[in-house]
């Protein structure tokens, strides 16, 4: 068998024959004999291990939905010539086919030759299926005398369970304590990336591993309180992260990336198990903010770590006394104005929204998306939860809007008065006509307004109404129906559809 050294000599031959002549004939014997190299190199040069020891920074960047990228520089002595580098500590979930590797000390002259990601771990079922048909030894104790014996088995095989063959038997199950010779080479207790590579000169390289992995994700959770007179509110937001990776990463400069990146979605071959999470908040200053090509990046200002199954929260925004108003809404339907309704809807909901901009001492900056929860304080000083809803990425100055609920003292009855079919079939050319009342009741304490939406189908037209409408968008219209405490108010119209 040739030796590293050997291919190192012949390899650099061809390429300088190569790159003086650019002989195609030259290119292919090259390609050919760095294909043979790799597997030749793996049996003949001895492995190098890098982990997690040798790392001289980390830096993570984090997007929305499940995806990382790590990069990972560590300081590695490298030999001349062909070396074989077991990468450890990396993420049990990596894309092993984003994975490049840099030789920032040496960039000329460093040559990849062959990579593969060991995802075959150590368990104790693995390391029996590693030794079928090799010898192993199996240990007993007489429960009597506490005195151990030792005999030799063979793993026949771990099919629905170990069998194991004796001199003179065969047994079923694990009959004592098993001892293995050694560690098999191709089964690995980390995560690991197995690197062939052409190198030179010989020393302490600074190489950096870059990658896309999955069990990284981050999300932006918001709070906000609102005020005893309901008219501001204060918002706190946490960037809140979650580690299920398979590792911990220590020390990391920490970047997020919000924005949907479009994504191939790539096929899963490693199933994941549920995993316990500890939660933690960082006690740091917030992240800075800036633009990143289409998207917004956030940078955590200090370094940190981020523990295998760890839920970490850490700062991202903060402002306080910003204006905000409510709304109380009748949403409806628009089935019912092409067929006739008796009734439509009884002591119907009214839904409760608060509106504020983004924009202000502390806002301001696009807000990630997530979900903001709102609290109120009761009577005696307590904070209650009074609803939620999620956002969307939202830029500056935008209005955001949020849904907290059904109001409990405002109801709303809504009965059709008129139907008729003026022309057409259902199929084809219809026009209806129909008529509507809506009376609301309003048991507060003080005046309020709804505002009444109803989308329209169709080309639509109406004919009359009790208060004026107002035209939101092409299908939707709204009436403002102003209802006085402890009182009751009633909105009739009439429509006509055409389909």
């Amino acid at each position: 068998m040739m030796t590293g050294i050997g291919f190192s000599v012949m390899l650099k031959h061809l390429k300088n024959n190569y790159n003086r002549r650019k002989n195609p004939i030259m290119a292919t014997l090259l390609l050919i004999l760095l294909t043979i190299a790799t597997g030749s190199l793996a049996g003949s040069i001895e492995e190098k291990v890098s982990t997690a020891q040798d790392q001289k920074s980390i830096a993570i960047t984090i997007y929305n939905e499940n995806l990382t990228l790590i990069k990972d520089i560590r300081n590695v002595m490298l030999d001349k010539g062909a070396n074989r580098l077991a990468w450890r500590d990396v993420s049990a979930q990596i894309r092993s086919e984003t994975a490049i590797l840099r030789n920032l000390t040496a960039p000329g002259k460093f040559q990849l030759l062959e990579q593969n990601f060991d995802f075959d771990f150590l368990t104790p079922k693995k390391l029996l299926e590693k030794y079928i048909g090799k010898e192993i030894k199996v240990i007993r104790m007489n429960p009597a005398t506490g005195i151990e014996t030792s005999e030799t088995a063979t793993v026949l095989t771990t099919n629905e369970g170990i069998i194991l063959q004796f001199d003179n038997r065969i047994e079923t199950g694990t009959p004592g304590r098993l001892v293995f010779p050694g560690m098999p080479k191709d089964l690995r207790d980390k995560p690991t990336l197995l690197i062939s590579l052409l190198n030179s000169p010989q020393g302490v390289h600074d190489l950096e591993l870059s990658y896309l992995t999955e069990g990284l994700s981050w999300r932006a959770d918001y709070v906000v309180a609102l005020n005893e007179i309901n008219h501001k509110l204060d918002i706190n937001s946490f960037a809140t992260l979650t580690n299920q990776s398979g590792m911990t990463y220590q020390n990391v400069k920490l970047h997020l990336v919000a924005g949907d990146i479009h994504r191939i979605q790539p096929v899963h071959h490693i199933h994941q198990k549920m995993m316990a999470f500890s939660a933690e908040t960082a006690d740091v200053a917030q992240l800075k903010q800036e633009s990143l090509f289409e998207y917004h990046l956030y940078t955590l200002p200090n370094p940190t770590t981020l523990a295998e199954n760890q839920t970490k929260q850490v700062a991202l925004m903060s402002a306080t006394n910003i204006p905000f108003n409510k709304e109380y809404v009748l949403e409806g339907a628009d089935y019912y104005y092409s067929s006739r309704q008796d009734p439509i809807n009884q002591r119907d909901k009214v839904n409760v929204f608060i509106n504020f901009r983004n924009t202000g001492e502390g806002l301001g900056i696009p807000l990630p998306k997530g979900v903001i929860r709102v609290y109120k304080k009761d009577l005696q000083g307590e904070s209650q939860y009074i609803g939620e809803d999620h956002i969307d990425h939202s830029v500056s100055n935008a209005s955001i809007r949020l849904r907290l609920g059904n109001i409990f003292d405002i109801t709303a009855d809504k009965i059709q008065t008129d139907f008729q079919q003026l022309a057409g079939t259902m199929q084809h050319g219809s026009i209806f006509e129909s008529a509507y009342q809506i009376t609301l009741r309003n048991s507060k304490k003080e005046a309020t307004v709804v505002q009444v939406r109803e989308p329209l189908p169709g080309d639509w037209n109406i004919i009359s109404e009790s208060l004026p409408h107002t035209k939101l968008k092409a299908g939707l219209v709204e009436w403002k129906v102003p209802v006085a405490a402890n009182n009751e108010a009633k909105l009739i119209y009439r429509v006509r559809v055409k389909y």
